[in-house]
């Protein structure tokens, strides 16, 4: 089966088919011939792919990044912008790498943020003499940051694919988008004083402030919705909604500039671009389930937990393939598909599932805009109205800076998670699991409920014995004659002579050392929440004893 799904799938993208039918195609021909009588659920699959509440907030912040492109928002950014960087030399391209980062913080969405910001600054750009090749890819790449920076779709899908919170992919997103947007402007700005370009007038103090007051609602609204996130006030999906009617009273009240006509105009985008990408995660929600059920999954991990034998070479196997599957596969399905697979295995690695996450989708983001199928690259090129085969030279210096702070996020984790630790610091932290060595030494306390933790019968009712052993009362089935034993602290344990009429332990593992006369086999005991609780046969007067030898011979057969 894995062999039919992987040459029906490329079949699919050698003759041009898209994404989405090519992997739904392919899953449907693997039911067909491997298990037809299951083709029945396959529509079941795929409205199982989508019926999740999280992705409802994808619709909503598309719809919220094209209320912002055609109600006055766009060209505010812009300047503001353009009033902070302009006066630096390169500060035009600075100026769209930093209306990108402002923009990502409220649409979520990398094509949108690239028709919203290229359509002013790629004509403009053009016009202060910087080559068109150059302009496009300047774009193509800062708009990737519109999936980097949250609120994020990509982060979105990973959290539902990979059962991880939302909230907290959110904030560990924000510190590398600053590092990737930083990188770039700092290499837009080496670049140009190299080149000579760009030299323009520095800017007044007043224009800044002029700047900050029209953009300043705009501005607001990545405080209104992170700040809603990340304060308990609503969550992601709820947040998406807020960016919208937020959008609306901005077009509509403060700026003026929003028609019913275009809100028509955008509504039907919108509607068609979510279509899209549901379509594409219904598609890819059959094929994880169908690889899923041929135990490809399952396989893989061990495979590669196999071959990479560290951290370090996994994240380096992961971040490899991921880019070059970023180059073929579009990034939503990318991430449904692979999520589920490769984050149990970062975790068995080691690595925080949040920090796994944002390099999987800063790693796939560079797929939007690396050929053959960037989707950044092609919006880029549309509105510059230039060939895809133009722009490629001009691609390479900046492909090569997201890959070096994609490494540096990869292994310096507190680039991620740093601000996730710093918001979240107050939370309770989990209880650590236990283990024999966590376990703590007995010592002298009344028996009672045991402190080791849930146990597969219930609640233990016996603590751990004082030092040295107790006096035991006569086996329930026959007496056994006394002798003593050496002075020390003795584990009661199991019975030498096979089980004991008392039951399984509820404690787990056993926090005593070996016993100092050898193996004691006497078995757990069924005893139920008393703290003695009654014996198969007898009440057994068990109780704590003095520190001194046990005059207690182990018990007789049965």
């Amino acid at each position: 089966m894995p062999l039919t799904l992987l040459i029906t799938m490329l079949l699919g993208f050698a003759f041009s088919v898209s994404i989405a039918v090519s992997i739904g195609g392919s899953a449907v021909i693997g039911l067909a011939l491997f298990d037809p009588a299951r083709l029945i659920i396959a529509p079941k699959e795929m409205f199982t792919a989508i019926d999740k509440f999280p992705l409802a907030a994808i619709p909503f912040f598309i719809l919220a990044g094209n209320l912002m492109q055609v109600g006055g928002i766009s060209y505010r950014l812009v300047d503001f912008a353009k009033s902070l960087v302009g006066g630096v030399q390169g500060g035009l391209p600075m100026t769209t790498v930093l209306t990108c980062m402002i923009f990502a913080a409220v649409s979520g969405s990398s094509v949108a943020t690239t028709f919203a910001i290229g359509a002013i600054l790629i004509p403009a750009l053009v016009k202060h003499g910087y080559p068109r090749p150059y302009a496009a890819s300047l774009q193509a790449t800062s708009a990737e940051l519109g999936v980097v920076i949250p609120p994020s779709i990509p982060m979105i899908l990973f959290g539902v694919a990979a059962e991880v919170s939302i909230g907290e992919l959110f904030i560990a997103g924000i510190v590398p988008g600053l590092l990737i947007g930083s990188a770039l402007m700092l290499y837009i700005y080496i670049d140009c004083k190299i080149k000579g370009w760009g030299k323009q007038d520095r800017e007044g103090r007043s224009s800044v402030l002029v700047a900050t007051r029209k953009a300043g609602w705009a501005l607001l609204m990545p405080v209104i919705i992170l700040g809603g996130i990340y304060g308990g006030i609503f969550t992601p999906t709820e947040a998406s909604v807020v960016a919208v009617f937020y959008a609306l009273f901005i077009g509509f009240v403060m700026h003026r500039e929003l028609t019913v006509r275009q809100v028509y105009a955008v509504l039907k985008q919108s509607v068609i671009t979510s279509a899209v990408i549901m379509f594409i995660i219904a598609n890819a929600g059959l094929f994880a389930f169908l690889i899923t059920r041929a135990g490809i999954p399952d396989a893989i991990g061990r495979w590669l937990v196999e071959v990479l034998s560290s951290p370090a070479m996994f994240l380096i196997g992961v971040n490899a393939a991921l880019f070059v599957i970023g180059m073929f596969i579009e990034t939503s399905a990318a991430i449904i598909v692979l999520a589920p697979i490769l984050t149990p295995v970062a975790i068995y690695f080691g690595i925080d599932p949040i920090h796994f996450g944002i390099i999987m989708v800063v790693n796939l983001a560079l797929g939007m805009i690396t050929p053959p199928f960037g989707v950044n690259l092609f919006a880029a090129c549309t509105v510059a109205r230039i060939s895809l085969e133009q722009v490629i030279k001009s691609l390479i210096p900046f492909v090569l800076v997201i890959i070096t702070c994609l490494m540096m996020i990869s292994y310096f984790p507190p680039i991620s998670l740093g601000l996730r630790d710093a918001v979240y610091a107050s939370d309770p932290a989990p209880a650590p699991a236990l283990s024999p060595s966590s376990v703590p030494a007995p010592g002298p306390s009344p028996v009672g409920p045991s402190p080791v933790g849930p146990s597969p019968v219930g609640p233990s009712p016996v603590g751990p014995s004082p030092v040295g052993p107790s006096p035991v009362s006569p086996s329930p089935v026959s007496p056994s004659p006394v002798s003593p034993s050496p002075v020390g602290p003795s584990p009661v344990g199991p019975s030498p002579v096979g089980p004991s009429p008392v039951g399984p332990s509820p404690v787990g593992p056993s926090p005593v050392g070996p016993s100092p006369v050898g193996p004691s086999p006497v078995g757990p005991s069924p005893v139920g929440p008393s703290p003695v609780g009654p014996s198969p046969v007898g009440p057994s007067p068990v109780g704590p004893s003095p520190v001194g030898p046990s005059p207690v011979s182990p018990s007789s057969p049965r």
